[in-house]
């Protein structure tokens, strides 16, 4: 499910592999390392940033954005990220030379994989390369298959200890496939909402009634994390940051079950981030370890991912004052930040059907596409949703029925340095 802050995933897994700890996206990028030599940006490559740590992900968001508006990217920068993918079907954050093949060397890892995977199936259709497109798409979900762990999860590199934002961004990508990660069993017969109930926490948490944790610390607790509850309440519910409006609204409520669901958990956590943003109309970033201001900044791409979750959770309305505030402020962080922000921004006003056109005073659409290679002409017949998101949107209604039975009302929707 970002978390550039995008960009900043991988950072979150890079933190726990170096033994500090993680508490999710926004955490890690508090502790970013040096930014790293600057380097030519490849052509067909949206923004012009470094690449290194997000070349993959904020191209794959992207095209998502961009075809959750009708657009579709030029076959180069199709062509570039097609071209990033190892032999074995995974991706990693940036290869800088992508006609070497990728060795034990290469650094490969599941976001990367997941969100390439989901941003190629979008753009499948009106591709010049379709069954080029099948196969890089068929290729990716087979090797995340194969890095799955035990517990159902996945880390955000092979081997390391499942968290609920890769995990979350795998089931985004299995659903954009049209696989039901529900059957995504791994060897012991666990799935992906076996690991992701394990983060979610109890109505009854005194600090994070209903929302889920990164990760365990390190003395096995639980520890309520917004980025870690957005990307899960998404996944919970079988969706993706493509996820729409859901309806009939419905007030997100924490209740505790005496066997929970997945279902149940991703409104608990969609309850913990409507209380979290009623405060300021936005989530905020802790203040960064050893700074001497200790004052909570605000933090934007968490905040937008807040909003596509509660408003495919069905709490529209308790979204609206996010996504006002939304329209206030972020420009000056898209701007600084580039392609995936705008993507993430263009996402947030879909979901709840606001104008990404009319943004506040952005043009959130003409902005993306201007970071990057001119898209192909917009199909004005085209519907509104992402090529991926139809057939998976056909088992997700059937498991409306199975809401209803626990008295939830409906079922909806489904994150790198």
């Amino acid at each position: 499910m970002n978390t550039v802050r995008r960009g900043a995933t991988a950072l979150a897994a890079a933190t726990v592999l170096l033994g500090t700890g993680a508490a999710g996206v926004a955490g890690a990028a508090a502790t970013a390392p040096p930014t790293p030599s600057a380097v030519t940006v490849p052509d067909g490559l949206y923004g012009k940033s470094d690449p290194t740590y997000d070349g993959v992900w904020r191209q794959s968001l992207a095209f998502l954005a961009q075809r959750a508006t009708g657009f579709q990217p030029s076959d180069k920068a199709v062509d570039w990220l097609l071209g990033q993918q190892c032999a074995d079907g995974s991706f990693g954050s940036y290869r800088a030379d992508a006609t070497t093949p990728c060795d034990a060397k290469t650094m490969r890892d599941t976001n990367a994989t997941a969100i390439a995977v989901q941003g190629l199936r979008a753009v499948r259709k009106q591709s010049a390369s379709p069954e080029a497109i099948d196969k890089a798409v068929k290729a990716g979900s087979d090797w995340l298959r194969t890095v799955q762990n035990k517990d159902g999860g996945w880390g955000y590199s092979p081997g390391g200890a499942s968290d609920a934002n890769s995990t979350s961004v795998v089931v985004g990508a299995l659903a954009s496939t049209g696989l039901r990660p529900g059957l995504f069993t791994s060897a012991e017969g666990r799935t992906p909402y076996d690991a992701l109930l394990s983060f979610a926490l109890p109505c009854s948490d005194k600090e994070g009634p209903g929302a889920f944790a990164y990760q365990p610390d390190k003395a096995g607790k639980l520890l309520a994390n917004a980025d870690a509850t957005a990307a899960a309440t998404l996944a919970g519910l079988g969706k993706s940051v493509v996820a729409t409006k859901a309806s009939p609204e419905q007030p997100p409520v924490c209740n505790d079950l005496s066997k929970p669901t997945v279902e149940r958990a991703a409104l608990n956590g969609a309850s913990y981030l409507a209380k979290a943003l009623a405060k300021t109309g936005h989530l905020t970033l802790p203040p960064m370890p050893g700074a001497t201001d200790t004052t909570e900044q605000p933090d934007v791409g968490n905040t937008a991912d807040a909003v596509i979750a509660l408003a495919a959770s069905g709490a529209s309305k308790e979204a609206k004052p996010a996504v006002e505030w939304l329209e206030k402020n972020s420009a000056a962080w898209a701007k600084q930040s580039g392609p995936a922000a705008y993507a993430q921004l263009i996402l947030a006003a879909r979901a709840t059907e606001t104008d990404p056109r009319e943004f506040g005073a952005a043009d959130l659409v003409e902005q993306l596409n201007a970071t990057g290679p001119a898209p192909k002409t917009p199909d004005t017949s085209a519907s509104s949703t992402s090529d991926d998101e139809g057939g998976f949107d056909i088992w997700w209604i059937i498991g409306i029925g199975m809401v209803v039975g626990v008295g939830i009302g409906f079922l909806v929707s489904g994150r790198k340095k």
